[in-house]
């Protein structure tokens, strides 16, 4: 029986790649461009974490928060998330909701990204 499940990442669509890309390269991310395949993205990375951007149809994003009433549409999980939150706050980022304990336990904060979308930054055992 193999290990399960070990890493995640995020696929975001979005109607121009170029702006998203720069965006979460302001976050610090590196972008890898595979704009010349079949269906074109960008791959972003920093640290653990890996979110693909894929060219979107649509003109706008619909966060899940607005299309379902609630809920994030991506979720980081990391271990110092005050100091992400801080880095995030010298950047000029949004934050929609600042650090804190969920009902459900995390310590987290979200923040929108260029096209809406709320992101979490938590973890069960943050600090």
């Amino acid at each position: 029986m193999g290990k399960g499940f070990s890493h995640c990442l995020q696929i975001f669509p979005t109607p121009d790649l170029h702006k998203t890309t720069a965006y979460y390269e302001t976050l610090g991310f590196r972008a890898v461009y595979y704009l010349e395949s079949s269906e074109p993205h960008v791959c972003l990375y920093r640290d653990a974490i890996e979110i693909v951007l894929t060219k979107s149809k649509q003109e706008t994003i619909v966060p899940n928060r607005v299309m379902h009433g609630y809920g994030y549409d991506g979720y980081f999980i990391a271990e110092k998330q005050r100091e992400l939150e801080q880095e995030f706050m010298h950047l000029g980022i949004n934050i929609v909701r600042s650090l804190g304990t969920t009902d459900y336990n995390n310590r987290e904060f979200v923040f929108d990204d260029v096209d809406g979308r709320w992101i979490a930054v938590g973890n069960k055992n943050g600090t």
